[in-house]
């Protein structure tokens, strides 16, 4: 029989992360303050420990996994490799499919994978209380569980159109003991100007780090912890390609293309940097982030430095980015509701070594259905992306009769995502693509450094 399911054992678990920065050709290009000086480590460390810090500035390619991460990380991982048989009978593709399940994580998702190590990290610092921002609750919900952990405090500002409409991933964040808001809030300077001129605003997962740094900043016993975007995040989603490809090593196996969600870039990363060091080495692979048409950050874009933040707290980083006062429609998609992207996977991006393309809500939903259908996964819907485009690279196999072998990240289940589905199941959502006039109003105002 094919197998189907490929697993490790739990002394597998990798015990040390990839870091990308040491195979990519050009170093990365450092953060500015607003003087247009790069940042240096004290003005960082407000906000992060110093731990975090090193690892964000390294260039080492592999970062050691202290042994109570990894003791934390056997909860769940290692996560299966899957074939999807039955998928690939459905499109009546030669193509091979593969997936990497992060949704057997105690949260669901694979954010997890950077919340477990970052609480830890600031436990040993002394820090007793971590600040965060989340969209539909994937990190939000994976900090709550770390903090509970390594017996840390957690505020969490959720941005207020996912706080609506993902309620039960609210509750799981407040099952670990979390406080979470809805974004904007009172709570800040920021929210309560925001809300000052729009009494009614959805949020932003910008404006929702800006409050959360607002505080960190003004407390001493309180750091900020991110879920995306940064180093030191991506670097620790490496866990998730570097077992998937032992996973397909023990078959014999190695993919034509990766596919995977990319909203801040954790979810890319963590899939896919691993064999960016197998393409760094000359090997043949195409790897594809997938982002939504209604916040094409990558796709429609442009790479500039910006702040990762609504308000200007943050350094400026430079990303592909849609200005960081854009406003992204509510898509149920609220963890790829980004205005900017990873600097790393914006750079990997504007050297042509990584690809990008953006998908409309329908055709995820579509494609989340078919899979859940023929593998019995309900996805979430940002995973519903990556499956998308995997989807539709089968089909394109199918005419060709071309059998490549394709690898996406399942990024995590849809259990807590059923109002999208029941919406999507009503007629009651809806394409949208982002007006061309409005990126260009939100782009005019950019930072003028860099």
């Amino acid at each position: 029989m094919t197998a189907t399911r490929i697993m490790l054992d739990e002394n597998e678990i990798p015990t040390h992360w990839y870091n990308v920065v040491a195979d990519m050709p050009n170093a990365p290009l450092p953060p500015l303050g607003p003087d247009g000086k790069p940042v240096g480590p004290e003005q960082m460390m407000v906000i992060f420990p110093e731990t975090i810090l090193a690892q964000e500035m390294s260039a080492e390619r592999w970062i050691p996994i202290p042994d109570e991460v990894r003791e934390a990380y056997r909860l769940w991982r290692p996560t299966p490799l899957i074939r999807a048989l039955r998928l690939e009978k459905a499109l009546g593709t030669p193509a091979k499919i593969y997936y990497k399940y992060e949704g057997v994580s105690p949260t669901g998702s694979h954010k997890p994978n950077s919340a477990i190590p970052q609480a830890y990290f600031n436990k040993i610092a002394g820090i007793k209380r971590l600040t965060t921002e989340t969209g539909a609750g994937q990190w939000g919900s994976s900090l709550a569980f770390a903090g509970q952990m390594f017996g840390i405090e957690v505020r969490i500002y959720m941005v207020k159109i996912s706080y609506d409409q993902k309620p039960f991933r609210r509750s799981m964040m407040q099952t670990w003991g979390a406080e979470v808001f809805a974004s904007p809030s009172d709570m800040t300077n920021t929210g309560r100007a925001i809300l000052a001129k729009d009494p009614d605003n959805q949020g932003s997962l910008g404006i929702a780090i800006s409050e959360a740094v607002e505080e960190a900043a003004s407390r001493a016993d309180t750091k900020y912890a991110l879920g995306s975007v940064l180093n030191h995040v991506l670097l620790h989603q490496t866990v998730i390609g570097l077992e998937a490809k032992k996973q397909l090593e023990k078959i014999g196996e190695y993919p034509d293309m990766v596919f995977a969600p990319c909203g801040g870039g954790s979810n890319f990363a963590g899939i896919a940097f691993p064999f960016f060091a197998d393409k760094a080495a000359g090997k043949k692979v195409r790897l594809v982030a997938v982002e939504p048409t209604s916040c094409p950050t990558l796709t429609r874009g442009v790479y500039a430095y910006d702040y990762g933040d609504a308000s200007g707290f943050t350094p400026l980083m430079k990303m592909y980015t849609l200005g960081h006062d854009f406003m992204p429609p509510g898509i149920h998609a609220g963890g790829l509701r980004y205005h900017g992207d990873s600097p790393l996977v914006s750079q990997l991006l504007h050297e042509g070594l990584i690809e990008a393309v953006a998908v409309p809500q329908l055709a995820t939903f579509e494609a989340g259905v078919k899979f859940a259908c023929a593998e019995g996964i309900i996805p979430a819907p940002e995973s519903n992306h990556a499956i998308r485009a995997c989807i539709d690279e089968a089909l394109a196999c199918r005419e060709t009769g071309e059998p490549k072998t394709l690898l996406f990240n399942l990024s995590g289940h849809g259990h807590f995502d059923m109002a999208s589905y029941d919406r999507y199941f009503a007629g009651k959502l809806e394409d949208y693509e982002y007006p061309r006039d409005a990126i260009e109003t939100s782009l005019a105002h950019l930072p003028k450094v860099g």
